[in-house]
C-alpha cells in the first residue's frame, strides 16, 4: 500500500511535467489538441448520457486495436445491450478505431492520465460495469480505481515484451501492487505466464488462452476500390509489400526504408510492383523523399485518382492508416517490418491467414512464441539482416512453388491457433457476472451528507416502529412487489404481469396503490377490473392498471384501509401491493424485493448518501429477489452473493421489458419494436430512472437524435412540450418517442403544442427468465398461505 500511495504521490508532483509533455506532444502534432480534454477526463461532445452497465476497452494504439476486433465483434453479439466503449492513447490508434470499429463500438475516446480524480471522471460518466485492458497496459490508478467502483477487471491478451521486461523488474514492487487487482490475466503464452508470475501477479489468476491475433477475419477484409482500380490500370506481374518499416531502435540499426529501397534498386523486373507501409505517419513525407532522391518511381496512396498510373517496376507508398491487412491478399511476397531494426517485430499472422510467404529479420521479440512456431515449421523465411533481403525476395518472385509451399504452411499454422477470442468472451462473461458496480461519490459530498443519512436512518427506524404497533391485516393473501431503493426500479409492470398471471390461474386478483401524485381529494378510490376512471382520480401508474383491466383496484394512502373497502365491495382472492415494501401498517403474506438491474444496490449507502430506503440489512424480510432490466443473461452472481449476505433463503428471479410495438397516441395505429431503426427520433421520459427507457431503445437499435429526462411523474405542460418539439424539429427528428405511463401524463391538447410532430409510446410485454420455475414458486406460497 505504501508503494501505491508514493506513485500516487509521485504523479501529483509530476503535474507540471505531465503538462508540459502535452504541449510538446501537441506542438509537434496539433491533432493531439483534438482530443486534450478528453485526456482528463472530460466527456467527448458527441456524448449523451451513458445508461450502466457498459463494458469498457482499453486499447492503447493500432495494435491493439486491430487486436480487438473479433473480440468486439463477439462481444456486441454477447451482450446486444450493452454499450461498448473503446478508449486508445495514441493519434494513429484513435484513427483506425473510428474506422474500424464503426458498429461494434458505441463511443470511442481517449484514455485518461493515469491520475485518480481523472480517471475517477472517466468512470463516473461511463457507469461500466466491467473494465477489458488489452495486451501490456499497467496502470495503477486505472486498475485501483476500477476495483473501487466495483467493475471487473480483466487483462486479455497480455504479454511482456523481451524490450520491457527488464524495465519492468525494475519497478517490480508498484506492478506487484497493482497486479493484484486484475480478476483475471488472460495471457498469450507460457513466457508471459512466467514474467507475470515473476512481477507479483498472482498465480491463481492467471490463464494463457492464446493470441487474439490469430482470430484474425480474412473475409472481413477487402482491398480499397482506389487501389484495386489502380492494379487494373498498372496490370502488375508480381507485388511484393514493405509492411510497417521501422526507423532504427539503437545505434547501428538500419533504417528499414533505406534497406527496402535498396531491395527495389536490386530487384528491378519488368512488371513488379512495391508497396511500402510505414508503420509511423510521420515517415511518409520522409519515405517520399527518400524513394525521390533514390531516383525510384513512385505514386503515393494519397495521391490516387482515377485513372493513376505508374510505370512499373515502381513503387506504390501507402501513406494511409487500416489499409495494409486488406492488402496482403494481393501481394506475392511480404517483407514484414520491425524485424531487421531491433523494434521486436510485427504481426505477421494477418499475411499468413492470406497463404502468403513472409520474410523476418531476426527480430521477433515482441511475438516470441509466434516466430519459434513459425521458424520451426518452416513457415517463415528468415534473413540474418539487410544484405539478404533483395535475394530472400528475388527467391521467392522466381519459385512458385516455395511460394506456396510457405505460404500454405504459415495459414495452417495459423488456423490451428484459432479459439483464444471465444476463450477470452467466455472469460468476460464469467467476470461481468460476478461484478457489482458500486458508485463511488466524492469525498466532500461523502462528509456533507453523511450526518444527514443517519438523521434519515433514525428517522425511518422510528416510521418503522410506529407503523408496525399499527399493523393490520386483510382477509385475503398480500403479495407485495416493492423496492429498497429510490427512483424506478419497474414495480409497477412487474405488478401488472403478476395480476395477469394470476387472473389466468383463476384468481381474483385486486390491486393496492398509493396513487402517488393524483389529483383527486377522496381518500379512497375502488375500481372493478377495467373499470375506466380518468387520471385525474388515479395518478399515472395507477392508470396503468386501469388500461390492462386485470384487476381490481384500491387507490388510497392507507392501503389497509382501502384494502378493507375493496374486501367489502368485491372480494378479491388476493392482494397485490404496488411498491408495499416499506408499507408497515399492512401485513404482507409474501414479499416480493424488486432490485434495478441498471443501479443494483447503488452505492450501498441510505439517502441521502445513496439512494436506499433503508439500509442493506432490511432485505431479510424479502421472501424473494427480482432483478428487472436484466438484459445480460442470469445468473448474475456478483449481485447473488451480495443479497445472499442479507437473506440467504431467498431465491432470486430476473426479468426485462420487451418491446411489442409503438402506439401512435393520436391515431391508435402501431408500428413495429425496431420500426424506428432509420429514422431520425427524440426521445422523452419522466421516469424514476430514465436510463431504463433509454436502455431499452439502444435495445431496439434507435438512436435519438437527443434525449430529454424530466421529473418522475411529471405533469407536461403545453410549454415544456413546445420547447420539446423546438428542438426535435432543430435537430431533424420525425417524431416523439416514450413511455406509456407519460402519454398518460401528456395534457388532452398536447399536439396543439407538438405541430404535427407525432408521439409514439412503447407497448411493452415483462419476460421473465425462469417463469415457470417463478410462477411455481409464487403458487406453493399463496396455497401455503390460504391454507
Amino acid at each position: 500500500m505504501f508503494i501505491y500511495l508514493f506513485y500516487r504521490l509521485l504523479g501529483a508532483l509530476a503535474f507540471p511535467l505531465i503538462l508540459l509533455y502535452l504541449l510538446r506532444r501537441g506542438l509537434r502534432d496539433r491533432r493531439y489538441w483534438k482530443g486534450i480534454r478528453e485526456r482528463f477526463g472530460a466527456r467527448p461532445s458527441n456524448w449523451d448520457a451513458t445508461v450502466p452497465g457498459g463494458i469498457w476497452l482499453h486499447a492503447v494504439s493500432v495494435g491493439e486495436v486491430v487486436s480487438s476486433i473479433e473480440l468486439l465483434r463477439q462481444l456486441r453479439r454477447q451482450f446486444p445491450m450493452q454499450r461498448l466503449y473503446v478508449s486508445v492513447t495514441t493519434v494513429a490508434g484513435r484513427q483506425i478505431a473510428e474506422e474500424k470499429l464503426q458498429g461494434l463500438a458505441d463511443f470511442i475516446f481517449y484514455a485518461p492520465l493515469d491520475l485518480c480524480w481523472v480517471v475517477r471522471r472517466v468512470l463516473r460518466r461511463l457507469r461500466p460495469r466491467m473494465v477489458i485492458v488489452m495486451e501490456t497496459e499497467i496502470w495503477p490508478n486505472l486498475y485501483h480505481e476500477t476495483k473501487r467502483f466495483g467493475c471487473g477487471l480483466l487483462i486479455v491478451n497480455g504479454r511482456i515484451s523481451d524490450r520491457a521486461y527488464p524495465k519492468y523488474l525494475r519497478y517490480r514492487r508498484i506492478f506487484e501492487y497493482t497486479l493484484q487487482w486484475p480478476d483475471a490475466l488472460l495471457l498469450q503464452n507460457e513466457i508471459g505466464r512466467e514474467r507475470y508470475e515473476a512481477l507479483g501477479a498472482p498465480p491463481a489468476k492467471i490463464q494463457v488462452i492464446g493470441n487474439l491475433k490469430y482470430d484474425f477475419r480474412v473475409d472481413q477484409l477487402k482491398p480499397p476500390e482506389a487501389i484495386t482500380a489502380f492494379l487494373g490500370q498498372v496490370r502488375p506481374s508480381q507485388i511484393v509489400i514493405a509492411a510497417s518499416t521501422m526507423p532504427p531502435a539503437v545505434d547501428g540499426d538500419p533504417d528499414e526504408e533505406d534497406v527496402v529501397i535498396d531491395a527495389i534498386r536490386q530487384t528491378s523486373r519488368p512488371g513488379l510492383l512495391w508497396m511500402i507501409a510505414p508503420r509511423r505517419p510521420e515517415r511518409f513525407g520522409l519515405t517520399a523523399s527518400k524513394l525521390e532522391q533514390a531516383g525510384v518511381r513512385f505514386l503515393r496512396r494519397s495521391q490516387l485518382s482515377q485513372g493513376s498510373q505508374l510505370e512499373l517496376p515502381g513503387v506504390l507508398l501507402l501513406d494511409s492508416m487500416g489499409e495494409l491487412a486488406s492488402l496482403f491478399t494481393l501481394a506475392d511476397v511480404v517483407f514484414m517490418g520491425g524485424t531487421l531494426a531491433q523494434r521486436g517485430g510485427h504481426n505477421i499472422l494477418e499475411p499468413a491467414f492470406f497463404a502468403k510467404p513472409v520474410i523476418i529479420g531476426p527480430h521477433m521479440e515482441n511475438f516470441p512464441d509466434i516466430g519459434d512456431e513459425f521458424r520451426a515449421a518452416g513457415a517463415v523465411c528468415e534473413i540474418a539482416g539487410p544484405a539478404e533481403l533483395a535475394a530472400a525476395v528475388t527467391r521467392l518472385l522466381d519459385d512458385p512453388a516455395a511460394r506456396t509451399a510457405i505460404g500454405t504452411r504459415a495459414a495452417k499454422l495459423a488456423e490451428a491457433k484459432r479459439g483464444a477470442t471465444g476463450r477470452a468472451v467466455a472469460a468476460i462473461e464469467a467476470c461481468y457476472s460476478d461484478s457489482l458496480p458500486i458508485p463511488v461519490e466524492p469525498l466532500l459530498l461523502r462528509l456533507l451528507l453523511y450526518p444527514l443519512s443517519l438523521l434519515w436512518r433514525l428517522g425511518a427506524s422510528i416510521d418503522r416502529k410506529r407503523k408496525l404497533a399499527q399493523l393490520g391485516r386483510l382477509q385475503a393473501p398480500v403479495i407485495s412487489a416493492g423496492g429498497i431503493t429510490m427512483g424506478g426500479t419497474g414495480k409497477t409492470p412487474v405488478v401488472a404481469y403478476l395480476a395477469e398471471k394470476l387472473r389466468q390461474q383463476g384468481q381474483k386478483p385486486a390491486i393496492l396503490m398509493r396513487g402517488y401524485r393524483r389529483r383527486s381529494p377522496e381518500p379512497h378510490t375502488i375500481l372493478a377490473a377495467a373499470e375506466p376512471c380518468p387520471v385525474s382520480r388515479t395518478g399515472d401508474e395507477a392508470q396503468i392498471h386501469v388500461r390492462r383491466g386485470h384487476a381490481a383496484l384500491g387507490i388510497g394512502a392507507n392501503r389497509l384501509e382501502t384494502g378493507r373497502l375493496l374486501e367489502a365491495q368485491l372480494h378479491p382472492s388476493v392482494f397485490l401491493l404496488d411498491d408495499g415494501y416499506q408499507h408497515y401498517r399492512l401485513h404482507r403474506d409474501i414479499d416480493l424485493v424488486v432490485i434495478d438491474g441498471l443501479r443494483p444496490i447503488s452505492n450501498g449507502r441510505v439517502f441521502p448518501l445513496g439512494r436506499l430506503r433503508e439500509p442493506l440489512t432490511e432485505l431479510r424480510r424479502a421472501s424473494a429477489f427480482l432483478v428487472a432490466h436484466a438484459d445480460f443473461p442470469a445468473p448474475w452472481r456478483g449481485l447473488e452473493r451480495k443479497l445472499h449476505e442479507y437473506n440467504p433463503a431467498a431465491p432470486v428471479f430476473y426479468a426485462r421489458m420487451e418491446g411489442v410495438a409503438w402506439v401512435n397516441h393520436a391515431t391508435g395505429k402501431t408500428k413495429p419494436p425496431e420500426g424506428f431503426g432509420e429514422t431520425p427520433v427524440a426521445a422523452f421520459c419522466g421516469l424514476g430512472n430514465p436510463a431504463s427507457f433509454w436502455s431499452t431503445l439502444e435495445g431496439l437499435g434507435i438512436q435519438p437524435r437527443f434525449r430529454w429526462a424530466f421529473g418522475d411523474h411529471a405533469f407536461y405542460r403545453l410549454g415544456q412540450l413546445r420547447r420539446l418539439a423546438h428542438h426535435a424539429r432543430a435537430e431533424g427528428a420525425a417524431a416523439l418517442l416514450t413511455t406509456e405511463k407519460d402519454v398518460i401524463n401528456l395534457p388532452e391538447d398536447f399536439a396543439l403544442a407538438l405541430d404535427g410532430l407525432p408521439v409514439y409510446w412503447l407497448k411493452t410485454r415483462l419476460t421473465i427468465y425462469r417463469e415457470e420455475e417463478l410462477l411455481r414458486w409464487l403458487a406453493a406460497r399463496l396455497k401455503r398461505e390460504m391454507l
